[in-house]
């Protein structure tokens, strides 16, 4: 679990952005999967103390590389911004849950911002001979869709809707207003393909489109996003509050129950 990944590249997707694209080549994309994230140390001992969970976004089994992005925001991406191409990073993973990996029918993606990086591995992963693949993607602007990677998907020719909060590209508003539309068309053509929901994002956009889904009778499962102390379980500092079979709330630790659960377990306004 504990490994010494060499770094093949780590070099800032679009100038300006602040997002950088991470390739590490070692041990763990062996037992990868789409959903799961590594825990980075970015710094030297304990300056600074603790790691940084980076959700894994490409798998690449036969050439031993996963692809991490992630967006500078403090002194500790700093730090992992400026490692440099074949030195090593001291990585705890795969850690945590994956998504439910469906068979069949339409998979409906929904994106919040940078949320659509946990959701690229899981493109790879799905059979599109077999399973029909949506993505609802809503960001600020043109911007970030574009560093973020929108050209990805025009590269998977996937079929894709992208909503931005200032209009500057696609539909004017929030995910929200894109998946109620998309649902309605959906509807309107009457289609019995069954659909499952995969949604990452913001709490708060997480918590809308759960709500959409559930109402329309769409299982969803949501990746959530938690600071994070040990990575592994230990110290509970991550918790999050899910209703369980009976209706009796838990404490559920997102580093090692999740990231992923299923958004009808979450109790979003939780306290604590």
């Amino acid at each position: 679990m504990l490994s010494a990944e060499k770094v093949v590249a780590n070099q800032i997707v679009v100038p300006g952005s602040g997002i950088y694209k991470l390739v590490l080549e070692g041990e763990v994309a062996a037992t990868a999967r789409p959903g799961q994230f590594v825990h980075l140390q970015v710094g030297l001992a304990t300056d600074p103390l603790l790691r940084r969970p980076v959700s894994i976004a490409g798998i690449d089994r036969e050439r031993g590389i996963v692809t991490l992005f992630y967006r500078v925001a403090g002194r500790g991406t700093a730090l992992l911004a400026g490692v440099g191409e074949q030195e090593t990073l001291s990585v705890i993973g795969p850690l945590g849950n994956g998504f439910t990996l469906p068979q069949a029918g339409e998979l409906l993606l929904l994106a919040g911002g940078i949320g659509i990086f946990p959701l690229f591995s899981l493109m790879d992963a799905v059979d599109r001979s077999k399973v029909k693949v949506k993505v609802l993607w809503g960001a600020e602007n043109r911007q970030l869709l574009e560093a973020a990677g929108r050209q990805r998907l025009v590269d998977l020719a996937l079929d894709y809707e992208v909503s931005t909060i200032d209009g500057s590209m696609g539909q004017p508003g929030l995910i929200t207003n894109l998946l109620e539309s998309y649902l309605r068309k959906r509807s309107l053509e009457s289609t019995q393909q069954r659909i499952s929901t995969v949604a990452c994002g913001p709490p708060v956009m997480l918590k809308a489109v759960t709500e959409i889904c559930l109402r329309e009778g769409l299982p969803v499962e949501v990746s959530l996003e938690e600071r994070m102390a040990c990575g592994v379980g230990a110290c509970r500092g991550c918790v999050c509050t899910v209703r369980a079979a009976g209706g009796t709330l838990e404490r559920r630790r997102v580093c090692k129950d999740g990231p992923v659960f299923k958004g009808r377990e979450v109790v979003w306004d939780a306290e604590g």
